[in-house]
């Protein structure tokens, strides 16, 4: 019954796994003690029921068999670490209450806290591969419409298609434009009549998700809509129109019994990345950093460091590190240079730097070149000024010249050492828009995955040298 009618069955396979789940940590355990030859005692009979009741109530507490449909894998991971902290916290507090650590091996204490969340985290990965083959066939898949076929509604479409082991099949969308433009289908989507019909539609068709894609302007629909669907057997959710404030990373948060929408981006996990990398670099990098000073200064006598204004989060300024790669007194060079040569105006105002700079020192090409000119930004990261990626540092005439509409966006986040502009043609891309697409695309996609992927494709850019001047 169960294969024929998944659908009917999806609270059967949450309580199943739920139940395994709880078999599999204390058998682990059960496991450990006999792998390690370690004397079973009365001590153990007493951990196991206790473990095994400690993990149904602290599974269920914090939803870990809540329909998974649409997450990645990683949040579910850490759903499941949390869940097991609470456990283990709540062992060792039972341990030391009861002043019995002593009745057990610490050293399977320490490899059972350690393995177990990755062995559920396997149990739950396994049940979704069966669940996806599953819908592959037909069996487990939701019905859903959409409210709202505007840019809205078709992006949540695209999100569910590219998500096809969700098992969610978007049967139409429900919106006004039917009657005021005739429209029947929209991105390959029926439209299956306006939204004051989709009341009738829910009582006479078999429909589990209702997602409600309107703009915000349309809260008396909205509150209609709520208001009278609830009841008629689909889940309603409502998709927040984030994206006409420009920011994807924007969420709900509560401050006391009001919801408010964060548009400041959850960059706690960037900081610590930011720390522990810029730290590593550092100190491995200290002899050549010496080295690199040491040539700067007997050069000519002047400073190491070059400190330049540029933009951080919230629009502050902060001064910029970098190797010092110019003569002394190269900031009033500038004003001559460019007073008497239209060409090098105009790549100035475009570039806000120039290609083939007369008042770069010969130490200084080759820091350039080299991109060693820019290490003294670890600095301004442990500082907590900039970040290792993220969008480009720049001055605020750059900001109110070009970025206009993206300022917001450039502002709710730190400038990065690197970023997708690094990895792509760097100084030789021409037009002034790509890069800030560039950072647009950024903080629109941040994640620990991609700033990875642009750490080390920055290494191989700067081996290669492309770009840099």
């Amino acid at each position: 019954m169960l294969s024929i009618n998944l659908r009917e069955q999806s609270s059967l396979i949450a309580r199943l796994l739920h139940l395994i789940d709880c078999c599999t940590v204390v058998a682990h355990l059960s496991l450990l003690v006999l792998w390690y030859r370690v004397p079973w005692s009365p001590y153990y009979n007493r951990l196991l029921v206790i473990t095994f009741v400690l993990c149904f109530l602290s599974f269920q507490s914090f939803q870990l068999y809540r329909s998974w449909r649409g997450w990645k894998y990683f949040r579910e991971f850490l759903v499941i670490l949390k869940a097991w902290a609470a456990v283990i916290g709540l062992l060792l507090f039972y341990f030391f209450i009861f002043k019995i650590s002593d009745g057990y091996s610490r050293v399977v204490f320490f490899v059972w806290s350690i393995t177990t969340p990755f062995l559920l985290f396997f149990l739950h990965v396994v049940a979704r591969k069966a669940l996806r083959m599953a819908r592959a066939k037909g069996k487990n898949v939701r019905r859903a419409v959409v409210v709202g076929a505007g840019d809205l509604g078709v992006n949540l479409v695209k999100e569910v298609e590219g998500m096809p082991w969700s098992g969610i099949d978007v049967l139409g969308f429900f919106d006004d434009k039917v009657d005021e433009e005739l429209v029947t289908e929209v991105y390959g989507k029926p439209v299956l009549g306006n939204i004051s019909e989709i009341f009738g539609y829910l009582t006479t068709h078999d429909i589990d998700y209702v997602y409600i894609a309107l703009p915000m302007r349309a809260e008396k629909k909205i509150f209609t809509i709520l208001r009278e669907c609830r009841s008629l057997g689909a889940r309603i959710y409502l998709v927040p129109d984030l994206y006409v404030f420009g920011l994807h990373h924007a969420e709900i948060q509560s401050l006391g019994e009001l919801l408010i929408l964060n548009f400041n981006p959850n960059t706690e996990w960037k900081r610590s990345f930011d720390l522990l990398f810029s730290i590593a670099v550092l100190v491995c990098t200290a002899p050549l950093t010496l080295i690199i000073a040491l040539l700067i200064k007997l050069s000519d006598g002047g400073p190491i460091f070059y400190r330049h204004k540029r933009i951080t989060a919230t629009g502050k300024s902060f001064n910029c590190l970098k190797f010092r790669t110019m003569r002394v007194g190269a900031e009033g060079d500038l004003k001559r240079l460019l007073a008497g040569n239209d060409k090098l105006r105009k790549e100035w105002d475009h570039n806000f730097k120039l290609k083939n700079d007369p008042r770069v020192t010969r130490i200084g090409h080759f820091l350039r070149r080299t991109s060693l000119d820019e290490f003294p930004q670890f600095i301004n990261v442990l500082r907590g000024t900039m970040s290792v990626v993220g969008p480009r540092p720049i001055v605020y005439d750059e900001l109110s010249d070009f970025y206009k509409e993206s300022a917001g966006r450039y502002c709710s986040m730190k400038p990065g050492i690197t970023g997708p502009w690094q990895i792509g043609r760097r100084s030789d891309i021409e037009e002034y828009d790509e890069r800030v697409r560039l950072d647009d695309w950024y903080i629109l996609n941040y994640s620990l995955w991609n700033d990875m992927k642009i750490v080390a494709k920055t290494a191989l850019i700067i081996v290669k040298g492309n770009g840099a001047y």
